[in-house]
């Protein structure tokens, strides 16, 4: 029925398809015939677009296939911000759809079909669960520590249901053997799931009944899978986006309370983490005064700070030139000194200095923040208020770490061996006290280190790819969930020493997870899209789609209710352990980007990991049950 309808109305569908591109092939068009006066190059590429119309575009999409990927994120992430009725997709779910879009078109209008390189979507897949597993480090072995019983207890339910649901609703509507197996697969998003089925029947454990071959069951199941894949991918990120609001929680707010809970009440991010070495308020002020006074002339930097230890002077300027402190120059009268103090003390005391001045050569002193990991035993068990007399100079002690917790940090608190103290002041001051507690300075830095993230993801990924066999099915944990677990424990440690895995910036991380992700999303629109056509087969097509709807998007919506009724837990939470439970990332980055937190994903990889293995083992059975 619904394979006639679309043959039927196959033209009206290509025109819809052909929309979302039009545009882009027009502007292809004018840049070509602006090209003409400019070279040929241009010309030679764009000539049989031009020619052929919408074949010749959809044939350069077949061709280059890097403009696909991009054009689908270019149409994509506009379309996911677009919001109907308070809802809208995202980028992840936009892209997802405007990517099978265009498939579907090349396919429907063109007979074109496009073929992806694996390779593409491994790499992008990978670098997204590196990226997201060093935002999220810190906190995953807290929220492990505080939810591990429920989130090994949603995992099982998801499981269950779904596999429940598929094999009910196949049995008693009687469809053929292999539907079963690869609607599972599809609606979890687990291709392996197929290869699992597909083995079962190869090694015998199946043997196909009389008037049915292992072709036709494997149409089956590649049919099951496909139809209910592209439906349940889009529907698991709206479903697991929205599943705080559907229960009346604001899911940034709780996001927030989420990560105190995980912090223990830190007040500063750990280090490595995103905002960590934001300088942000500080009751320090810099301020510039004129010398007048008797008791301030005469005295060098050195002799005036151990005078006034809370009033360092970071800058002295003598007849328009700058005397830095490190010369440890007399100040003499009339010379603008730079003052970094308490605002209480400018105000009570400034005068006693001489005037204040607006001297943009004496002001202008850059401030930064960083951490410094203690490495020299000269301060190990020495309270802060006997070290601040010999590392403090132009310093303020914004925060300090232990182990990756935050502890407080007060005049008597005892320094040990690697604490992290995270210090706010000029760079030759940090860099100066660095060096006298012995650790390198790690600052806010645009750079990112290569380096670690390459083999963290090469071990990641080979202890992903590591397998053993039992009773005919395969069991590894995956290359995705091996990255991300690499991702956060380079995070952990990084927590615990700074100069560990860094410098990461957060904006190089971010762009790293968004780009990852659905640079995956569109590989896998470009390949799947054209398969749909395929499975196109009567009444059993409005079957596949309903049950491969409801076992996707039922079982975590229930999870996602026991986790916050009976486990109690945080709703954002709760969405996170969902969507791993439900083996979808997708979901995961679309409740992350919805709490604009990564709170979330401290639940995923336990659900993930286990979930994976058990949806393995009821793939297997679905096949041999078929």
């Amino acid at each position: 029925m619904f394979g006639t309808f679309l043959r039927q109305h196959q033209k009206t569908l290509t025109r819809l398809s052909i929309a979302l591109v039009t545009g882009f092939a027009v502007l292809g068009g004018m840049a070509v015939a602006q090209a003409q006066g400019v070279g040929g190059a241009a010309l030679d590429l764009f000539e049989p677009v031009i020619e052929s119309g919408f074949h010749g575009f959809f044939e350069l999409l077949e061709k280059q296939k890097f403009v696909f990927l991009l054009l689908a994120l270019a149409i994509g992430y506009p379309l996911g911000r677009i919001t109907v009725m308070g809802i809208s997709l995202g980028p992840t779910a936009g892209t997802l759809l405007v990517g099978i879009a265009m498939a579907l078109t090349a396919k429907l209008a063109f007979d074109i079909t496009y073929d992806m390189p694996g390779l593409v979507s491994t790499i992008f897949l990978l670098m997204f669960m590196y990226a997201l597993g060093l935002k999220v480090g810190p906190q995953f072995f807290s929220g492990l520590k505080s939810g591990g019983v429920a989130f090994v207890t949603i995992g099982i339910l998801v499981v269950v249901l779904n596999w429940v649901i598929v094999m009910g609703a196949v049995k008693a509507i009687g469809m053929a053997p292999g539907f079963g197996p690869g609607i599972i697969s599809g609606s979890y998003t687990i291709t392996a799931i197929i290869g699992v089925a597909t083995s079962a029947l190869q090694s015998g454990a199946y043997t196909p009944a009389d008037g049915i071959t292992a072709d036709q069951i494997g149409a089956n199941i590649a049919a099951g899978y496909a139809i209910s894949y592209i439906l349940s991918s889009v529907g698991i990120i709206l479903l697991i986006r929205y599943l705080p609001a559907m229960f009346g929680r604001n899911a940034v707010e709780d996001a927030k309370v989420a990560e105190k809970e995980m912090s223990g009440g830190a007040t500063d991010p750990v280090p490595g983490a995103a905002g960590s070495l934001t300088i942000g308020f500080s009751p320090m002020d810099i301020r510039a005064y004129k010398v007048e006074s008797d008791q301030v002339a005469g005295r060098t930097i050195s002799k005036f700070f151990e005078e006034h230890p809370m009033a360092p002077i970071l800058r002295v300027v003598r007849d328009g030139a700058v005397i830095e402190p490190t010369e440890n120059p007399t100040i003499q009268k009339g010379d603008v000194i730079t003052v970094r103090s308490d605002v209480i003390n400018h105000i009570e005391r400034g005068l006693e200095i001489g005037p204040e001045v607006q001297d943009p050569i004496a002001r202008d002193i850059a401030l930064e923040a960083a951490d410094v990991r203690i490495g020299s035993a000269d301060f190990v068990g020495k309270q802060i208020q006997e070290a601040a007399p010999d590392v403090g100079f132009g310093l303020q002690l914004k925060a300090m770490f232990r182990q990756g917790n935050q502890i407080v940090a007060g005049p008597e608190t005892v320094i040990e061996f690697g604490d992290v103290v995270r210090i706010v002041g000029p760079e030759w001051c940090i860099d100066r006290a660095a060096k006298m507690l012995g650790g390198r300075p790690i600052r806010d830095t645009a750079l990112t280190e290569v380096m670690y993230m390459a083999i963290a993801m090469v071990i990641g990924y080979l202890v992903g790819i590591l397998s053993f066999t039992a009773g005919g099915i395969p069991f590894a944990l995956g290359t995705s969930a091996g990255c991300l677990l690499a991702g956060i424990f380079v995070s952990y440690f990084r927590s615990r020493n700074p100069e560990f895995g860094g410098p990461v910036s957060e904006g190089a991380r971010s762009f790293l997870q968004d780009i990852g992700l659905n640079m995956f999303v569109a590989v896998l629109a470009a390949n799947v899209g054209p398969k749909v056509i395929e499975s196109f087969q009567g009444p059993t097509v409005i079957w596949i789609a309903i049950i491969g709807t409801a076992a996707a998007l039922i079982p975590p919506f229930i999870a996602f209710v026991v986790g916050m009724k009976v486990f109690k837990l945080n709703s954002i939470v709760a969405a996170g352990a969902a969507a791993g439970a439900r083996n979808s990332t997708p979901g995961l980055n679309a409740i992350v980007a919805e709490s604009r937190s990564a709170a979330a994903a401290a639940a995923y990889p336990l659900t993930y990991a286990l979930t994976t293995v058990l949806a393995l083992i009821g793939g297997y059975l679905a096949m041999i049950l078929s």
